[in-house]
């Protein structure tokens, strides 16, 4: 397998869920793959998984200077940049009365202020061609109760995907975005809500989907392939939408 061969990869929050199995799919299709992940204990665990071949980056999404601190390590170490999969997200989930100001801040910072910064230190890396995956939701094209700030982010980071496109194509840069619909990963657990509200979302994000199942962190993780290799060049300011249907029957 020898689709990303020869190439360089940053995934951000690649120490789970369809991260880190994207990681394991780009070393297996040949790439050189550096994953970043907020918690020490989870890179570890990653890179148990993945073996010597993954560089291992700490670095928290929401923080914008340690973006450009991520950027000078990989210009250190790194010659060029072939794809950025903005993976690391938030995905609180919690009633519109519930949110206060530092929390929404923090899901915005992690969701889209600091992967557009990422984006801006990593300019200079960026190879021509590059691809960019950001890591969209179907959440944001539905009206799934509790999601109102997640899905915000998420439709942001959407729209990212066809502005800075318009503004990078020229030098070789393409962005697209990737919609998961409900998946099967841990951040399933991590919605920060109660026992008994988390159970009755999940009841409701199961009986979205169409085709009746979640969706697996390996087919997202092929769909990410395919937007990373050169099979997807001629795809510019898209979105892939990986969601059994959710966003569109």
């Amino acid at each position: 397998m020898s689709r990303l061969k020869g190439k360089y990869a940053l995934i951000t929050g690649g120490t789970s869920g369809i991260g880190l199995e994207t990681a394991r799919q780009f070393i297996a299709e040949g790439a050189t793959v550096a994953i970043t992940g907020r918690s020490q204990s989870g890179l570890e665990a990653a890179g148990k998984a993945l073996g010597p071949a993954a560089l291992l980056l700490h670095s928290d999404a929401g923080d914008i200077p340690r973006q450009h601190s991520l950027a000078q390590r990989l210009s250190a170490q790194w010659p060029r940049l072939d794809a950025l999969y903005i993976n690391a997200g938030d995905v609180t989930h919690r009633s519109l009365q519930d949110w206060d100001e530092q929390s929404y801040q923090r899901l915005m910072d992690i969701n889209l202020k600091g992967p557009f910064f990422l984006i801006q230190a990593l300019l200079p890396l960026l190879a021509n061609p590059a691809s960019i995956i950001l890591c969209g939701s179907v959440s944001a094209h539905i009206g799934l109760p509790q999601s109102s700030a997640y899905a915000a982010s998420k439709a942001g980071l959407l729209s990212l995907a066809r502005t800075l496109s318009g503004e990078l194509h020229p030098r070789g840069i393409r962005v697209n975005g990737l919609s998961p619909g409900p998946t099967e990963t841990p951040a399933l657990g991590k919605l920060g809500l109660p026992d008994t509200d988390e159970r009755a979302l999940r009841e409701q994000i199961h009986a979205l989907v169409p085709i009746g199942r979640m969706g697996t962190t390996l087919e997202l993780a092929k769909a990410a392939v395919f937007l990373a290799s050169d099979e997807s060049a001629f795809m510019v300011g898209a979105e892939l939408q990986m969601d059994g249907g959710v966003g569109n029957l």
